[in-house]
């Protein structure tokens, strides 16, 4: 190829500046390529290593009998040790009762579902009744809360957990009482926790909804 030059001339470039002047283009080509080909190679061991599992879509308590409502199915990179419910067995499950009560985004187990397993080794249930304003509206069959007492104790009553003692513990069940305002909530706490709870007068108790598995 041959080019004006400052006069007008026709002046040739030699060949090796071409050559130069292509080479940096064709490396940026190489290395989209590497990219792309790198990228797809992620992808496909990403998906590979990915399985569909059910997880619960709403709040579940004991002894409910387990619909196709109450799941939904997610995507995610199960290690061996995770044992889950695969999607394509979902009849396995479906139809039968919960055997412990799960919130909203817990991954479904085979032990999910049969005989009850509440309370757990070690734990206890114990119920308490409280007013609105004492928990959150949004506590439902599975919650993580913090059991928080609210009042101090009555002057000699040393038996009884002070002011400020919290304990964790996992909301098994609720039932709105109809003819007044009150809730029964039943929790599940350590047993030693339980039984102080249950030591503490009614309406001096209030329930704090934490997130996810935090304790």
């Amino acid at each position: 190829m041959s080019w004006l030059g400052k006069k007008g001339r026709l002046t040739a470039v030699p060949a090796g500046r071409r050559t130069r002047r292509r080479l940096p283009h064709l490396l940026v080509g190489v290395l989209l390529v590497l990219a792309c080909v790198g990228g797809a190679l992620w992808w496909t061991t990403s998906a590979q290593g990915r399985v569909s599992v059910l997880a619960v879509a709403r709040p579940l308590s004991v002894g409910h009998i387990l619909e196709r409502a109450d799941v939904r199915e997610v995507e995610l990179a199960v290690a061996d040790t995770i044992v889950t419910v695969p999607a394509e067995r979902a009849t396995a499950v479906l139809g039968r009762p919960m055997a412990t009560s799960l919130g909203p985004g817990a991954l479904l187990t085979p032990g999910s579902v049969g005989p009850a397993a509440v309370p757990g080794a070690g734990h206890a249930i114990v119920a308490v009744a409280l007013k609105p304003g004492q928990f959150p509206l949004e506590v439902a069959a599975g919650s993580p809360t913090l059991v928080v007492v609210t009042t101090p104790s009555s002057p000699g009553s040393s038996s009884l957990p002070e002011s400020g003692q919290t304990w964790p513990a996992t909301v098994t069940a609720l039932v709105r009482a109809e003819s007044d305002q009150t809730t029964v909530i039943s929790l599940q706490l350590v047993g030693d926790a339980a039984l102080a709870l249950a030591r503490v007068p009614a309406g001096q108790v209030s329930l704090v909804m934490l997130a996810g598995g935090e304790r």
